[in-house]
């Protein structure tokens, strides 16, 4: 990459994964907590998965939308699914898989595999992955 377009800053304080984070801007300000299925108290409040998952949700269905806009595909009640899952690495330490799955109702199979494998290619999120998480395609 040459030059960003835009650069994002948060900060993370206390206790990590139960700690706090807060964006630069102070739009993103609140607290973490592990979830239940790893050992901490889960509840109410969010973790780092889940931010990742909306992160990449909602970039890839950008992508998805401008894909299908550059080759004149109408899109209507699309929908991206994230699912972002965690767990030990046999090497060590720990690693994520994703699996996207995409609603695109009204394309035929062959067309909306088309699209959904392009918004791949294009999405920064899909090119910042590729080769260290294991990323599924699924469609709905």
């Amino acid at each position: 990459m040459t030059d960003a377009l835009y650069t994002a800053s948060a900060t993370a304080t206390g206790e990590g994964r139960q700690g706090h984070v807060r964006s630069s801007d102070g739009v993103l300000d609140f607290d973490l907590a592990i979830p239940k299925e790893m050992g901490g108290p889960g509840g109410a409040l969010t973790n780092p998965e889940q931010l990742f998952a909306a992160g990449y949700a909602a970039c890839f269905h950008s992508a998805l939308k401008r894909v299908a806009s550059t080759q004149k595909i109408t899109l209507t009640d699309t929908a991206i699914t994230v699912d972002v899952g965690i767990g030990p690495l046999p090497t060590g330490g720990f690693g994520l898989s994703v699996t996207i799955e995409a609603e695109l109702p009204g394309l035929d199979e062959t067309t909306a595999k088309a699209v959904l494998d392009a918004a791949h290619q294009l999405c920064p999120y899909s090119n910042a992955t590729r080769g260290n998480i294991d990323v599924q395609l699924n469609l709905a």
